[in-house]
């Protein structure tokens, strides 16, 4: 439910969530230009901000957007807001649009862009999901060619998860081409032979941040790691099937399709590296 007492951000001002108002013209409603983000937070600590800002900035450099403030503007912004909040563990999610223009698909010269940001309760696996693992679909990944851009036009992945929510699963897992590329709102990461194989950042996935940190506590726990493309056949039978995202950390895929997958349990790899990426987060002080 709502809040309309929850402090939000909006153009520069603190306000409540009730208060907080943008033009029907706003491109970001009329056309879905824009861009966004979400930084997890422990303990009202942000995690690897500076990745979420540089991934800010390139996907308002994908869509030829000026940043309306620098990664130190951002911080004190974000802090901020995160500290004005009831609760410490947070998702903090910030975009910014074209701003508000008469319709025309052009970009329109000297308008100011929309910044916004909200926090909510940072939403988490369960201790069931994280020891029982999870359910998939899968689908053929029909989005457009710059997945690597957090943009706001979300149609095509809220189709995908919808397919998932049918299916009374968490995530659609996609292949395109014949290859895996990610879920509808995670990255996806498979084992075979005790090695984790992750598909490459290009763009048909996102840059995901809690993917690159996946990948680190995975060296650092001294599991073997590869990079590469991960065929379909290689991910349907795979040891071991994760997902990644801010909200999910590192979760095992026990169910894809309505039957079991792997043995229809977390592996003895994801255990390692769930242990390892908890050990990874910030903490309160």
């Amino acid at each position: 439910m709502l809040n309309p007492d929850q402090i939000v951000y909006l153009n520069g001002e603190f306000v409540a969530l009730g208060d907080a108002h943008i033009s029907v013209l706003d491109r970001g409603f009329i056309y879905g230009d824009g861009v966004y983000e979400v930084v997890p937070i422990y303990g009202r600590q942000p995690f690897r901000m500076p990745q979420h800002l540089a991934r800010l900035q390139h996907s308002l450099d994908g869509i030829r957007l000026a940043n309306p403030h620098s990664a130190a503007q951002w911080d004190v912004l974000i802090r901020e807001l995160a500290v004005k909040q009831p609760f410490a563990d947070q998702a903090l999610y910030l975009q910014v649009t074209r701003g508000v223009a008469k319709r025309d698909h052009a970009f329109p010269p000297g308008v100011p862009q929309t910044v916004f940001m909200m926090s909510n309760p940072l939403p988490l696996p369960s201790r069931e999901q994280v020891d029982k693992g999870v359910a998939v679909v899968t689908a053929e990944d029909n989005r457009w060619q710059r997945c690597d851009l957090k943009t706001t036009s979300l149609v095509g992945n809220v189709l995908m998860r919808q397919l998932a929510v049918d299916a009374n699963a968490v995530e659609t897992v996609m292949f395109r081409d014949g290859f895996l590329t990610e879920a509808s709102a995670s990255n996806v990461l498979i084992v075979r032979g005790g090695t984790v194989v992750a598909p490459p950042k290009d763009h048909l996935i996102l840059p995901g941040i809690t993917y690159d940190a996946t990948l680190e506590v995975t060296r650092d726990a001294g599991v073997p790691l590869e990079v590469r493309k991960v065929t379909r056949e290689e991910a349907l039978s795979a040891d071991e099937m994760w997902l990644s995202s801010s909200t999910k950390e590192v979760l095992a895929i026990a169910q894809l399709d309505g039957a079991p997958f792997a043995g229809g349990v977390p592996g003895p790899v994801f255990r390692k590296v769930w242990q390892a990426f908890q050990a990874h987060k910030p903490h309160a002080a």
